[in-house]
């Protein structure tokens, strides 16, 4: 039986636990599992047998995560490790080598730009970033050496929706996967494979947990790429000398990424999930539809009454028919644009300054997705990194805000912005 959303991130990869009943799956707080014998260790080991070995490797409240957010997604499997950075990392570790690149979307997330831009040098990797608006320069930026195109599928910080059909297009044109963070949007808003992506990444930190607890990350594997369909990846089709010349895409078809990622990448790289932040991003996920209809309610709410003050030069939310991402709403995001935002305040900087110090309700932290709301000034802290020009091409100009809108009362959120651009623009 077909069961809905709602039903599955209450019940999708969970059943009573078989020792003590227990509804709530429990929080397995252990470092190992004890065989039942020398030859279901040895199976174990061979990749011959699934099961758990290691915590690092594999936990049973872990695994639940797992499953839940690949059902949630039309993924094939999931691998869930330590946060939305490190899930980046896993995402494209059996893609990438030295001298390989990727495309990347100029609208990513500050801490995203930083380590594409800086930080996977060390591992000899590149990344070449291009505007994903313009289709043509994706097209033309691809190399025999490009391994992925990586795009936000609500790009952070201001809100702009990725056409994913005509990345996706691109990708398969060159034979490379799409790679999509879908963050800012859930699976509830947005289903990045039925647009042809190959790779789901989240930082589960934020909307999926939902209230600021815990951070972690997830990739989900579509199940849908043909890693043996060229020799750009021999880490899925290329026989693992440290399996005996197992062939990962040969042996566990559609699940070849999912078990690559457990089996070399978590085993290797050791970027875990602990089982107790599992445990809350569970509970998190229970409540994850009804959380984004509010936040999308008080969003649409919010950004129509900013856009609307004369103290405002300009509101980002793609809610709203000024966008010019509007259109793309109804195809990408059929249920709401989402609950990220970027307000560009008159007075500049020094304003926006102002404006973050002067609120009372939202909270000035560098998180998002959280029930409550929050704001950052994106060029001082996030963004802070890049060059103006980069934060001009990301959305985080020196002259706006992020607000993450949270599930409060929407009267109580404008009365609060109101007070605060009075004192920003006094």
């Amino acid at each position: 039986m077909a069961y809905g959303f709602e039903t599955l991130q209450i019940h999708a990869g969970a059943t009573p636990d078989p020792a003590t009943g227990a509804r709530q799956t429990p929080i397995y707080q252990t470092t190992a599992y004890v065989f039942n014998d020398a030859e279901h260790a040895a199976r174990l080991f061979n990749l011959q047998e699934v099961g758990f070995i290691y915590s690092r490797l594999t936990n049973p409240t872990v695994a639940v995560l797992q499953e839940r957010i690949a059902t949630l997604e039309g993924g094939a499997g999931a691998v869930c490790c330590s946060s939305g950075h490190a899930a980046q990392i896993m995402a494209l570790f059996p893609l990438m080598g030295p001298g390989k690149n990727i495309i990347a979307s100029t609208r990513l997330y500050g801490g995203t730009v930083t380590q594409f831009s800086q930080t996977i040098k060390r591992f000899g990797w590149s990344a070449i970033f291009v505007d994903t608006d313009d289709e043509a320069a994706v097209k033309a930026a691809i190399n025999d050496d490009t391994r992925a195109i990586f795009c936000e599928s609500i790009a952070n910080p201001g809100g702009y929706i990725t056409d994913l059909r005509a990345m996706a297009n691109i990708a398969d044109a060159a034979g490379i996967p799409l790679i999509v963070d879908n963050t800012t949007a859930t699976p509830y808003l947005c289903n990045p494979i039925e647009h042809g992506a190959t790779l789901v990444v989240h930082s589960t930190t934020k909307y999926l947990t939902g209230n600021g607890t815990v951070t972690g990350g997830c990739v989900v594997d579509s199940g849908k790429f043909d890693w043996s369909a060229s020799d750009k990846f021999p880490s899925m089709s290329a026989p693992e000398p440290a399996y005996h010349g197992l062939k990962f895409h040969e042996t566990f078809g559609n699940l070849a990424f999912t078990f690559h990622s457990i089996a070399v990448g978590l085993r290797d790289l050791g970027m875990t999930m602990n089982p107790q932040a599992a445990h809350y991003t569970l509970m998190g996920i229970e409540t994850l539809s009804l959380r984004m209809e509010r936040h999308v309610q008080n969003a649409t709410t919010v950004a129509k009454w900013l856009e609307k003050d004369p103290r405002v030069e300009a509101v980002t939310y793609a809610g709203l028919e000024s966008s010019p991402y509007f259109g793309r709403i109804k195809d990408v995001c059929p249920k709401g644009a989402g609950a990220l935002f970027t307000v560009a305040v008159k007075g500049g900087y020094e304003a926006c300054v102002k404006l973050v110090d002067a609120l009372e309700i939202f909270s000035h932290v560098a998180n998002l997705g959280d029930a409550r709301s929050l704001v950052i000034h994106s060029a001082s802290t996030t963004h802070r990194q890049l060059s103006e020009e980069q934060q001009v091409a990301a959305g985080a100009a020196p002259n706006v805000v992020r607000l993450s809108i949270g599930i409060e009362n929407a009267e109580d959120l404008i009365a609060d912005l109101d007070q605060a651009l009075t004192a920003a623009t006094a």
